[in-house]
């Protein structure tokens, strides 16, 4: 075993390509999406070091144009989660045992192939496969994935590094950080390929195994995903992609005994039963398992009357419409006063008009389409009923087409109804609610803001008034995680703005810092004493003489 205290290279932000016209990412990006249409993969499972398929085939097709299979993959079952779990735990003593600076190599390596030979190649498929446009599928499946694996290398140095302060005569303390008793459990979303990358990651980073059940809606992409892990060097075993029904994949897991903790991101329903289950079976498990997760948001943007309309006009189309709404941090609720109003409005029907919605191959659309069908279907029934509503304005948008893809115009919705649903309940779309304020109702605006959801992800303040935005930051600290001051409330950078929600939103565990890592290890205090004594007697014991 090598011998030193090595330094990892300092992580920085990997620069964002601008994949405008005639660049050279710009031209491979096009090429890797014409090579990704032009083959009909089948996607497997893999299981150790197995590549494993099954006779129950399920298409992928992109959501901008689902009349074109892109690929199939093997829909697993019970018995597959087992064999994931057996692995996993065969993996186990070598993984942990293996020197730190080996599992940095193998990280570091990973994001260098995300950032060079595989960069066309994974943001192509999440612009196929999740129908993201180049900028969101490079500031996503590239970037910030990249960020997470350079800067989690960096974290897991400076978790080793803390030791304690004091040692006393004859005698060293010293603390090492143990990887989980057991297996982790990685449960990843459909809207970021970053994350889909990082929750097994970051878990396997520490020394833990990891069985790994990404949506079926980014499948298409973790298997790039997976194929980059594999050639940086991961052992076979210690990441395992399997595709089974959540419920099937459920019954398996949290019944194990091994079972050590679960890294998720998704809906907070799922989130509270899975909590919910694993707290009726604490009683089976060999330890307290770890329970991190990351769920919804109904974020808001909150306009004051000093606010520039121009900056809130623009938080709010960036913020509500980027990625078609699908951002956990979207801006989905917005309080503008009523003397900005009518600019405000303006500005947000001139750029929505100016908005190309189409395919994510053609580069000038930049809009492209929801998820899926449900998905779909439940915001044009939202859409509908908004129509419907007396007490509700169309400021724009509101129209949707499913002849060819999933597509959802962006729609502005202004409600007479502070709490009227859509400011109330998460849609995960392209739709912005918009409440209006009278000016000098500011305190009792903050009010309604603080308690109209049951989330607290994300959220901004814009103002050009210091006392304003020190009195919104101080009244709005527990409605949202990570809070922002004059800008959107998406966007969060890695190494930056250390992402999480809490309430509703989640364990607030911080993705992209320390503090997500430490909660995959287990941390052992070793004291050694290097003359003990030899005397059960004390010095007070002695007799008076």
């Amino acid at each position: 075993m090598l011998k030193g205290f090595f330094n990892v290279p300092a992580p920085i932000n990997e620069p964002v390509l601008n994949y405008g016209p005639r660049s050279l990412e710009r031209v491979a990006l096009k090429a890797a999406l014409e090579a990704g249409r032009a083959q009909q993969l089948d996607i497997p499972m893999y299981i150790g070091g197995k590549e494993v398929r099954t006779n129950t085939k399920l298409e992928i097709r992109p959501p901008h144009d689902h009349k074109h299979l892109l690929a199939t993959f093997s829909e697993g079952d019970a018995s597959h989660v087992t064999a994931a779990i057996d692995v996993a735990l065969a993996a186990k003593a070598d993984w942990e045992s293996l020197a730190w600076e080996q599992r940095a190599a193998i990280f570091l390596k990973a994001a260098e192939l995300i950032a060079g030979p595989y960069r066309a190649e994974i943001n192509a498929a999440t612009m196929l496969g999740q129908s993201k446009n180049a900028y969101q599928a490079e500031i996503d499946s590239a970037c910030e994935l990249i960020d997470f694996l350079r800067f989690n290398v960096e974290y897991m140095t400076e978790i080793y590094k803390q030791q304690p302060p004091v040692s006393g005569k004859g005698v060293w303390n010293r603390v090492e950080q143990r990887p989980l008793e057991g297996f982790v459990f990685a449960l990843t979303p459909f809207n970021f390929t970053a994350i889909a990358g990082n929750l097994p990651a970051s878990a396997a980073m520490m020394g833990n195994v990891v069985v790994w059940k990404p949506a079926y809606t980014q499948i298409y992409a973790a298997n790039v995903i997976m194929k980059i892990f594999k050639e940086a060097g991961v052992p076979d075993g210690v990441i395992n992609l399997i595709y089974v029904d959540g419920p099937v994949a459920g019954e398996v897991i949290f019944n194990h005994p091994d079972f050590a903790g679960i890294h998720f991101t998704g809906s907070t329903k799922v989130f509270q039963n899975i909590w919910q289950t694993i707290g009726t079976n604490i009683h089976k498990y060999k330890t307290y398992p770890r329970i991190v997760g990351e769920t919804g948001g109904k974020d808001f943007v909150l306009a004051h009357p000093s606010a520039n309309a121009d900056v809130v006009s623009t938080a709010l189309v960036r913020g509500a419409f980027e990625y078609q709404g699908q951002k956990c941090s979207a801006a989905s609720r917005a309080y503008i006063p009523a003397s900005l109003w009518p600019a405000v409005k303006a500005n947000m029907q001139r750029d929505i008009t100016s908005f190309k919605i189409g395919p994510v191959e053609d580069f000038e659309n930049f809009i492209n389409a929801v998820i899926t069908e449900v998905s779909f279907d439940k915001l044009a029934k939202y859409i509908d009923a908004a129509k419907a509503d007396e007490g509700v304005e169309i400021v724009a948008g509101g129209s949707y087409d499913k002849s060819k893809g999933w597509f959802i115009e962006p729609t502005v919705l202004k409600v007479e109804d502070p709490y009227y649903v859509t400011m109330c309940e998460e849609l995960f779309g392209p739709v912005l609610t918009v409440y209006v304020y009278e000016d000098d109702k500011f305190d009792e605006i903050l009010e309604v803001v603080d308690k109209t959801s049951i989330y607290a992800l994300t959220g901004s303040i814009i103002s050009q008034d210091r006392y304003a935005i020190e009195k919104a930051t101080t009244r709005l600290r527990n409605a949202a995680g990570n809070f922002y001051i004059n800008d959107k409330p998406t966007g969060a950078v890695v190494g930056q703005q250390p992402f999480g929600g809490a309430r509703g939103s989640g364990t607030n565990d911080k993705a992209g810092s320390m503090i997500n890592l430490l909660r995959w290890v287990s941390p052992r205090t070793i004291k050694e004493t290097f003359d003990p004594p030899k005397d059960y007697r004390y010095p007070f014991l002695a007799k008076e003489v």
